[in-house]
């Protein structure tokens, strides 16, 4: 669990250890024995102006087995067990939020079982535990691929998988718009005349992309909003196809074509995102908490 963490940048210092048990300072053969109620850990020491909590999230996600409530592949037992031990109120919200788009996400079968835990003392693992990975790299990626925690991994997180899970979790005219630039019809379409109260959330990530507070109606036919709800979450490109020269929005974190933004919207900004309702969800102000977006309930006072 080292290793895909020193690599990130932004990671101050990874340490292996111990924590949750009730004995101080407990050594690996105690930790072992079952007897202390420790997890082996690793505690992440990271600037969270360079890398945010929710992308360390997405990393531990992508080394685990989140399904199994009894250990990790080979190693089985309470130490191993998956855990998220969070410092403080905004991790414990984050994480849940996180463990929930998951869920829904569809890429497992079997239920998220890793626990959200208020973290406890931390007692750092022996010298030889630390760094393992270095130390020894031979061993480590034997054990990667003894242990079948590398084979299950490709299973969960491939393009072959991402390609399924988009093929079926996505309609035919989804699919079109988000991976292949399609554009569906204006004026029937979703959310085009949507005056609901709420967010609009990326189709295949689930990040929050829009508001209706910055959702305008343009004419055009097709959802339109002044802005995102950050600028960091959609990126955007030159696009010459069809004999034009327009602005592509794409979403950041999947690179799923959204729509175009046009130099003709409403004041300050004067710009208008003009985005398919296919590579959209709408999540009602009423269900936001619910489906984990509890951090933007504040933008719609009851």
């Amino acid at each position: 669990m080292v290793k895909p963490f020193e690599e990130l940048p932004g990671v101050i210092k990874v340490t292996s250890g111990y924590t949750g048990g009730t004995l101080e300072n407990p050594s690996y053969e105690e930790v072992c024995s079952k007897a202390t109620g420790h997890y082996e850990a690793v505690q992440i020491t990271f600037d969270a102006e360079l890398l945010p909590y929710k992308m360390l999230l997405e990393i531990y996600w992508r080394q685990i087995d989140p399904t199994n409530p009894r250990g990790q592949f080979f190693d089985q037992g309470q130490s191993y067990q998956t855990a998220i031990f969070y410092h403080n109120q905004d991790q414990q919200r984050q994480a849940q939020e996180s463990k929930q788009i998951l869920e829904n996400s569809g890429r497992f079968n079997e239920p998220i079982v890793t626990e959200i835990l208020p973290a406890a003392a931390f007692y750092p693992a022996e010298e030889y535990h630390q760094g393992y990975h270095r130390k020894d790299p031979i061993k480590y990626i034997r054990y990667r691929q003894g242990s079948g925690r590398d084979a299950f991994l490709e299973k969960h997180w491939s393009k072959d998988k991402d390609e399924e899970l988009l093929r079926s979790k996505l309609t035919q005219l989804q699919y079109e718009v988000t991976q292949e630039g399609g554009t569906e019809l204006p004026f029937k379409n979703e959310y085009w005349n949507n005056e609901k109260t709420g967010i609009y959330v990326d189709i295949i990530s689930g990040d929050p992309l829009f508001s209706s507070l910055d959702k305008f109606d343009s004419g055009c036919g097709w959802p339109s909003f002044s802005k995102p709800l950050s600028p960091e979450v959609v990126k955007e490109k030159p696009d010459f196809r069809h004999s034009m020269h327009r602005t592509e929005v794409l979403s950041a974190k999947t690179g799923a074509h959204l729509g175009h933004v046009f130099n003709d919207g409403p004041t300050p900004e004067g710009l208008r995102y003009c985005i398919n309702s296919a590579a959209l969800r709408f999540i009602p102000k009423e269900e936001i908490e619910k489906e984990g977006y509890g951090e933007y309930r504040s933008l719609f006072p009851l």
